[in-house]
């Protein structure tokens, strides 16, 4: 047994995790109780890592080259693939320039396959088209920082949770998308129940249940809420104005333009009360210390910049900034987002916070790279870069470790802009991906607990990370991947010594020692820093410069700011509607979120059963009334059509909406249901600033559909099985695929259709699930009520399902099958004209706790004996261990008691 200490490579918190493996196997993961992000613990995601580690099917294990589009891809060496790609990129260089070629990277890569890819596109290429789906997350949060404060630097940190008197958490699911943090809030408000929480959210999560004062703003409405909060602050005196004439600039240009942002002015239109805004901003202004938590409820919008910006201007109205407890301070989304942006990982940006604006800038970096110039002209940014490969301006894109044929707006266009490209290169872990089935070249790149970098979360705490095992079949990390391709285009252009001399880097620390040497007197200097420092120190907060023993913990304590004079910038700015408007023919204000055990597109967390328990497929959720109004009952399912594209699911009433709101989670796409997500329902509206794409909002219509004939289809103990599936999710109206259980995972497929589909039609899918097997499969057929059933039992239990034209019995049979229990319970069943379970076999219900397997029907029942939280923490070990589950049984306990 062996052990690794490296991060989780989730959400932005970087929790530290410690690796354990066994025979280059990794077997475990535990979290690290020396990491100061989260002091040993997990949540759900985070604690089933090692789950997601196996080699079961998704994994790319070796390179793939197709020569024309309309062939299959085919093994291939690694030099084959590479030779291929650098012969293609360099004769599209040669005859259309270097702009006609594209790199699109990952807030989940290292800092060392950022740089090297940066430096690749940037530096031998020429080319400033090199971006990343950081753009569709924290590109908003980055221009509001420098337009503020003048640079990119969260000036807060996780300690602050411990000194806030005030916190404001505004478009952030924290409870959800950054639950260790949010244990730390927790804790927090324990230990001083006086600290205020203030929540800013359209839809009301877990985290809006926590706080002392809930705004369920309209969708979009976040500056009119900030203005209107200056305005009181103003009308008041609750202004710090000896900090905004010491160290701002531009106060009276944003005085003028909040008088009009009464609170009953700004009440109305974010459909919240006056009185509710005035609390917010006396709290928020008379607090000692105020610290603000954003996420992408402000960054994912059209109007990104000035929703970050308006509310920056409440701190340095107020004079919340710089000291402990306070300061505005931005939830990364991903793991390394980052490290992504400090060198210089977006089409406008170069390495270490430098403008591609700036002469200057470009000089330093391109002497820091033995080159004549950079390009000046800003890169194609993630919309405009699809948009440019659609209209055949860009020939060939690179992908690395992301998915954008599901995560970005129009994502139709963006499958036609693969589909029409002359290259698409995708270097990518997972092979199952919707992005990988348009790879001309696909990679194998190592992932999480395979090689060897840094990360830096969202608290700028920058954490080594060794490998705990090699890479599966012929992986290699990403740095490595790039570099090596590099070399051998930059031979083919007639820069061999050049291509050597650039990316001849034979470790990562050498990687990142260039990196470090890159930020030497920047506002994010780390030139201080090495691996053996991280190593024994442990993770440090930048800037650490040359000389220094420490990193720094929170940022302009002394009112000096990054900028040409050192002050700080109000940005003036007054709110703007939604870019897609809700009329007569789209009545719904669409938005979207995170579940609590999902992440992003799922191609990891989707590989682990216990993860699908809590949710088991996309719902749309919606107010009770208006599904009344439209005869909907719970399981229904609708069509959501947009302007841009259409998605059909079931739907679950929901009181955590306003009537007219609905809600869609991000996380599934074509890997795991019919159709391309809730990203096909949102338009190409970006911010005009920072380029970031309007996520979060659509305007839309709700139908019923009609599909009276329904099959389940269940297996036991071969996960590999979903990614064979996905072609026959584009086979019904509606379809989805999954897993349920725990250790024994059971892969579940739902199709519903309009009419009973003929028997013939099951062969393929019988056969994939073994139950053309008929010497061992019991079958039971009803053509007068179209339903049939077959259960295939191998060695005593349940190895497989067919329930078609019926399918009530399905959470019953899921849990039998997970858990293995005798088949005998079903024989007489299943050999019976009888749909739903045998009477005394109802199932659980859903798992509100991962971390114990306990069910809500468990938690309700002891609820009804009398049990509190604490009761149930003890006897059912709820709650006590990653926490994520208590807000919810805090609401069963609600529920319990309102009942009785």
């Amino acid at each position: 047994m062996q052990e690794t200490r490296s991060t989780c490579c989730y959400c932005g918190v970087g929790c530290g995790v410690i690796i354990e493996s066994d025979n280059g196997r990794i077997t475990g993961v535990r979290g690290d109780p020396d990491h100061p992000a989260n002091f040993g613990k997990l949540c759900t995601k985070g604690s089933t890592l090692h789950l997601t580690a196996a080699v079961d099917g998704t994994r790319a294990l070796y390179p793939e080259v197709r020569l024309e589009k309309v062939a299959e891809r085919r093994r291939a060496s690694w030099d084959e693939a590479l030779d291929l790609c650098a012969d293609r990129f360099a004769a599209i260089i040669r005859q259309h320039g270097p702009d006609a070629v594209a790199f699109y990277l990952s807030g989940q890569l290292l800092t060392e396959d950022y740089y090297v890819f940066n430096k690749l596109g940037k530096g031998l290429v020429g080319t400033n088209n090199v971006d990343t789906n950081s753009r569709l997350c924290m590109s908003s949060a980055v221009a509001g920082y420098k337009a503020t404060l003048g640079a990119d630097a969260p000036p807060a940190c996780y300690a602050d949770f411990d000194f806030a008197e005030c916190l404001f958490i505004s478009g952030s699911n924290t409870a959800f998308a950054h639950p260790i943090a949010f244990r730390r809030i927790e804790e927090a408000k324990a230990a001083r129940p006086e600290m205020k929480v203030i929540v800013v959210d359209p839809r009301r999560t877990d985290t809006a249940e926590f706080a002392d004062l809930y705004l369920q703003i309209l969708p979009g409405t976040d500056v009119a809420l900030y203005n209107a909060m200056l305005h009181v602050m103003l009308w008041e005196g609750l202004c710090d104005n000896a900090f905004i004439e010491a160290h701002t600039v531009g106060f009276d240009g944003l005085k003028a333009l909040v008088r009009e942002y009464t609170p009953e002015m700004a009440g109305r239109t974010c459909g919240v009360a006056a009185a509710d805004i005035l609390t917010a901003a006396r709290w928020f202004a008379r607090s000692g210390a105020t610290l603000s938590l954003y996420c992408q409820g402000l960054n994912q919008s059209c109007h990104g910049v000035d929703k970050n910006a308006a509310l920056i201007n409440l701190h340095l109205a107020t004079g919340q900034i710089g000291k402990p407890g306070a300061g505005p301070f931005s939830l990364t989304g991903q793991s390394n987002a980052m490290g992504g942006r400090e060198v210089g990982g977006l089409a406008n940006l170069l390495s270490a916070h430098r403008d591609m604006a700036n002469p200057q800038h470009r000089a330093e970096v391109a002497q820091l790279w033995g080159i004549d110039s950079v390009p000046e002209q800003p890169g194609k940014t993630a919309v405009e870069l699809f948009e440019a490969i659609r209209q055949g301006e860009v020939k060939a894109v690179w992908i690395a470790c992301t998915n954008p044929a599901f995560s970005l707006p129009q994502s139709g266009l963006v499958r036609q802009a693969l589909e029409q490209a002359e290259l698409v290169v995708v270097q990518e872990a997972y092979a199952n991906t919707d992005t990988a089935a348009y790879a001309d070249v696909l990679l194998p790149a190592a992932s999480w607990g395979e090689k060897e970098g840094t990360v830096t979360n969202s608290e700028r705490c920058i954490t080594h990370l060794n490998a705990a095992v090699q890479p599966p079949g012929e992986a290699r990390p990403d740095w490595d991947i790039a570099a090596e391709f590099a070399r051998r285009l930059a031979s083919r252009l007639g820069k061999a010594e050049l291509g050597q001399r650039m990316f001849g880097y034979d470790r990562a620390e050498t990687v990142y020692l260039e990196h470090c040497a890159s930020t030497r007197g920047r506002d994010l200097d780390i030139s201080g820093l090495n691996y053996a420092v991280l190593d024994e120190q442990g993770p440090q907060q930048w800037p650490y410069p040359a000389g220094a023993t420490a990193g720094t913990v929170r940022l302009y304590e002394d009112g000096v700011f990054p900028t040409a004079d050192g002050r700080a910038r109000f940005h003036a700015a007054g709110y703007l509607p939604v870019a897609d408007r809700v009329d007569a023919r789209f009545p719904f204000h669409l938005t979207t979120g995170r579940l609590r055990d999902q992440w992003h597109g799922m191609s990891r967390t989707g590989t682990v059963a216990r993860l699908f328990n809590h949710a088991e497929e996309p719902l749309l959720s919606m107010h009770p009334d208006d599904m009344a109004v439209r005869g909907l009952r719970a399981g229904d399912l609708v069509k959501v059509g947009s302007r841009e594209g259409s998605l059909i699911l079931p739907v679950q009433p929901s009181n955590d909406l306003r009537s007219g709101q609905l809600y869609i989670p991000m996380h599934w796409n074509g890997q795991f249901m019919s159709g391309m997500g809730s990203n096909a329902l949102i338009n190409g509206s970006f911010d005009p600033v920072s380029r970031q794409p309007e996520l979060k909002h659509a305007a839309v219509r709700v139908e019923k559909m009609r599909f009276d004939w329904q099959v389940v289809m269940l297996k036991r103990g071969d996960a590999a099985l979903l990614a064979r599936l996905q072609p026959w999710l584009k086979e019904f109206g509606y379809a989805r695929c999954g897993l349920a259980g725990r250790d024994n995972p059971v892969v579940v497929f739902y199709g519903a259709a309009e009419s009973a589909m003929a028997e013939k039609w099951f062969a393929g899918l019988d056969a994939m699930f073994g139950l053309d097997e008929l010497d061992t499969t019991m079958i039971y057929n009803d053509p007068s009520r179209t339903i049939s059933k077959r259960v295939r039992v191998v060695d005593g239990h349940i190895d497989a399902v067919r329930l078609s034209g019926e399918t009530a019995a399905q959470g019953w049979l899921k849990e039998l099958m997970a858990s293995g229990a005798s088949a005998e319970a079903v024989r007489k069943w299943a050999l019976a004209p009888v749909a739903t379970p045998p009477a005394g076999q109802a199932g659980r219900g859903r798992i509100i706790c991962n971390c114990f397997d306990v069910a809500e029907n468990d938690i309700v029942r002891e609820i009804a004996a009398g049990a509190d939280l604490a009761a149930l923490q003890g006897t059912l070990k709820c709650g006590t261990s990653c926490g994520s589950c208590v807000p919810e049984i805090k609401r069963l306990l609600a529920a319990g008691k309102a009942a009785g």
